[in-house]
């Protein structure tokens, strides 16, 4: 089986400090730091935007993603990352054909078995929607970024297929995880997409990313390292 990203996200949490007011400040570090620091902005028209024509074709191995050139397509680096007792098909080293998925959108363990009907039941989503991106300042920033962002294990999460749906292109504040032990973390990833890719915030998207990391204000931005991103609370 190919060697999936696995890089740990740095989860140890930092001590808020106190402003003159008395009221919690973002520690350094935080997600709440970054999210006070990403650009407020009304969403840009989708129109122009093409999933292929505009992020490249799904799941590519050639991108400047990290990652991206060990031989394996993004979807199986991520399955295979992201699933317990992950096994492949025999026929490929890199083709993930079973394992489980401790489901960080619903909680719910999922089986996951390669095959026609059956492979959906566990999607790779995309935590920033790629049509999301794209109204929140992608259409500005190259194609070989947005094939990067498209690609980009920070930006990635296998998931139940059907919540994945239900998500679509929507913002956090229009959709978040049932989980809602995990929507720290789920926004905590969006922010530090937007902030990497360098996208932008509409106002009703912070205020409602902002309402869940005052739940969690020492979570920590995850970063990616250069090799990949392990997830948090999907783990045992």
């Amino acid at each position: 089986m190919c060697t999936a990203v696995l890089l740990a996200v740095v989860v140890t949490g930092c001590s808020g400090s106190k402003d003159d007011k008395g009221e919690g400040k973002a520690g350094s570090g935080t997600a709440r730091a970054a999210l006070d620091a990403l650009a407020v902005k009304q969403a840009a028209p989708k129109a122009g935007y093409d999933r292929e024509g505009k992020f490249g074709r799904a799941w590519s191995d050639k991108t400047d993603a990290p990652g991206s050139g060990n031989r394996c397509d993004t979807r199986n680096d991520i399955l295979a990352r992201d699933l317990k007792n992950p096994r492949n098909d025999g026929s490929s080293a890199c083709v993930i054909a079973s394992g489980t998925l401790d489901d960080p959108y619903t909680g719910k363990k999922i089986k996951f078995q390669r095959g026609t009907g059956t492979s959906s039941a566990v999607q790779i989503d995309h935590v920033v929607a790629l049509g999301q991106a794209w109204v929140s300042g992608a259409q500005k920033i190259g194609q070989r970024q947005r094939e990067a962002l498209a690609n980009d294990p920070l930006n990635l999460i296998a998931a139940d297929g059907p919540a994945n749906g239900q998500k679509s292109d929507q913002d956090a504040s229009k959709w978040l995880p049932r989980n809602t032990a995990f929507q720290c973390t789920y926004v905590a990833r969006q922010v530090a997409v937007k902030k990497k890719y360098g996208l932008t915030v509409n106002a009703g998207e912070k205020d409602a990313m902002a309402r869940v990391l005052k739940t969690c204000p020492n979570e920590k931005l995850p970063v990616d390292g250069g090799t990949g991103v392990a997830l948090k609370e999907t783990r045992k």
